[in-house]
């Protein structure tokens, strides 16, 4: 069965957040199918500077088996946009996935997605995530948690590492192996696997 997959858009996001996750996603069209979800239709353009188109508002989405949030700049107006954490909140009960990347756990945090769970983020922004997330147990040391259907990722390239893993629980382990191979990516499957921790002094 195929899974249609969302990719959150927001003004100032961050490229290598969203796109590189997609990229794996995207290797497997017969099993996923892309679209961009955003408040409103139209551009919206990234932390460094291009744009993104987004094919769907929030008001047109149609039902979602996995949605990808991630992090930039832009997380810090956005949570205090009550109209994209209420459209999170309502993606948690319907979704098979729902995974953020970077500071992306600061949405789902604030949007309380992330209440009673075990969750991390990028550690050099960890100290402002963690504050959005009160009942949040944050994880100082991990490349990815996952906790039920929400995955959280570290920083930026962790995103990449953590879509493989959100592919091994869907499709299996061997798919997601295909995937880094036919990337050229080397995957770190160990989701403990984070020397970011300890530079950023949270360990």
């Amino acid at each position: 069965m195929k899974r249609r997959l969302g990719a959150l858009f927001f003004d100032k996001f961050e490229l290598l957040d969203i796109f590189g996750p997609l990229e794996m996603f995207g290797v497997l069209p017969r099993e996923f199918e892309l679209m961009t979800v955003g408040e409103r239709e139209g551009s919206v353009a990234s932390a460094q500077g291009p744009k993104a188109l987004v094919d769907v508002s929030f008001d047109r989405c149609p039902p979602l088996d996995v949605l990808l949030v991630p992090g930039g700049i832009g997380t810090r107006s956005e949570v205090a946009n009550t109209r994209l954490l209420d459209f999170l909140k309502t993606q948690l009960g319907h979704v098979q996935v729902l995974a953020s990347i970077c500071t992306g756990a600061g949405l789902l945090a604030k949007a309380g997605v992330l209440d009673g769970k075990r969750a991390t983020t990028n550690k050099l922004a960890f100290k402002w995530v963690v504050e959005q997330g009160p009942r949040t147990t944050w994880v100082p040391e991990a490349r990815w948690v996952e906790d039920g259907k929400v995955f959280t990722a570290g920083g930026v390239a962790a995103g990449i590492d953590m879509s493989l893993a959100v592919i091994a629980k869907l499709l299996g382990a061997e798919v997601a192996d295909k995937v880094a191979q036919g990337t050229e990516y080397d995957w770190h499957r160990d989701a403990s696997w984070d020397p970011f921790a300890k530079a950023a002094g949270l360990i």
